[in-house]
């Protein structure tokens, strides 16, 4: 019973935390009057910029698309673009649980469309695949594992490719390695960006981390907070509490090891990205802000990435295996995910190092990310990768 309550007061604290910023872009809305709202909706037209060739033209026969398809029963939404459909395929999963991240793609492009024809697909219960009334006992790690490799079905078939790229973003990292060790048929390689490994463990070195760091600085008002949450002594309930809590990405952000380096606040990071975003209507946006406090209210979802270890679960892939992970990144553990892959055994595997980049090296240094995927993952080698 114990147990039980602790795991919903920790539920409670994530929902609170979305729900803040739903609250949040609901006065933004509001403050904005008549005049903001015109403007918010001439930004929101719900359909994603052309691929754009180097004369700044659309690319012919190029797609740039937002789709929904019928997966596992649930009508789920993706963006696809290439600049050529011929291209080898890859399928992006999202971070979170339930964050879709193509507004980033947008904001900071990745150019991986000139390479591949990638599919950005947003998770059930997240963003484009969220709907009120959505049953929560159908969100569990299990279920979005088969979605993601329906999800792959789809794509081999609509495209005529035998087999696809898989990559997985923290928690969609956490997701696409158990994906890629249930069917590697499916797949020609496997890319873990921010690589969970142990997140449990992860969790408490960033944590010893900000404690570090705000001594150095005399900042006790921070480690007042921080102290409420014995993260280091106290079980898995506090942990969860925590993780779940504003104060945890604030601090994050505020040193450097988030979302990414350089990002100083989720406000201006993610939450005023989304509302830029051009390719979702206002209501896919608003629906953003409800799939995360959904997820965190109903659905163990963030339980099970905290106590899961795949380090220890999958030990093998049949496919190549790339890691790439930033330097400061301390939301999936830079040295956690290294010493992961060092142990884990695959054909072909590698290991980059992202010395300027936290937890999103693909939108932090995109031309070194492009060219890792094109000169060693398309090529199946690792010339590139960290000899250390």
């Amino acid at each position: 019973m114990g147990d039980a309550k602790n795991s919903g007061r920790a539920r409670g604290t994530a929902a609170r935390q979305a729900g803040r910023v739903l609250i949040l872009a609901c006065a933004a809305v509001l403050a904005l009057g008549l005049g903001g709202w015109a403007v918010l909706r001439s930004w929101s037209p719900g359909v994603p910029n052309p691929v754009l060739g180097s004369d700044g033209r659309p690319v012919p026969g190029s797609i740039s698309e937002k789709i929904f398809v019928d997966i596992g029963g649930v009508r789920q939404g993706m963006f696809i673009r290439s600049a050529d459909p011929a291209n080898p395929v890859l399928l992006f999963l999202h971070g979170g649980p339930g964050m879709p991240q193509y507004f980033l793609e947008e904001l900071t492009p990745t150019g991986l469309e000139s390479r591949f024809t990638v599919c950005w697909w947003e998770q059930r219960g997240a963003g484009l695949s969220y709907s009120p009334g959505m049953d929560p006992a159908t969100l569990t790690v299990d279920r979005l594992v088969a979605d993601a490799l329906e999800v792959t079905d789809y794509l081999r078939s609509r495209f005529g490719k035998d087999k696809i790229y898989l990559l997985g973003h923290s928690w969609g990292s956490f997701l696409g390695i158990q994906a890629a060790a249930r069917a590697p048929e499916k797949f020609l390689a496997y890319v873990g960006v921010g690589q969970v490994a142990d997140q449990t463990e992860s969790e408490k070195q960033a944590y010893a981390y900000m404690l570090d760091r705000y001594m150095e600085e005399g900042n006790e008002k921070k480690l007042r907070k921080l102290w409420k949450y014995p993260v280091l002594e106290a079980g898995p309930d506090v942990l969860l509490a925590y993780a779940g809590s504003l104060l945890r990405d604030e601090s994050m952000h505020e040193l450097g090891i988030g979302t990414t380096h350089t990002m100083k606040s989720v406000i201006t990071g993610v939450f005023l990205p989304v509302w830029r975003s051009r390719a979702y209507t206002l209501r896919e946006k608003a629906n953003i802000w409800k799939a995360k406090a959904f997820l965190a209210r109903s659905t163990d979802l963030r339980a099970r990435l905290l106590t899961a270890r795949p380090e220890e679960e999958i030990r093998a892939l049949d496919i190549p295996a790339y890691f790439l992970s930033g330097r400061h990144d301390l939301t999936a553990s830079y040295d956690l995910s290294k010493r992961y892959l060092g142990e884990l055994a695959a054909p072909v595997k590698g290991f980059y190092t992202f010395e300027d980049s936290a937890h999103s090296p693909m939108f932090e240094e995109p031309k070194k990310f492009l060219r890792i995927l094109t000169e060693d993952v398309l090529a199946g080698t690792a010339r590139l990768a960290d000899r250390d």
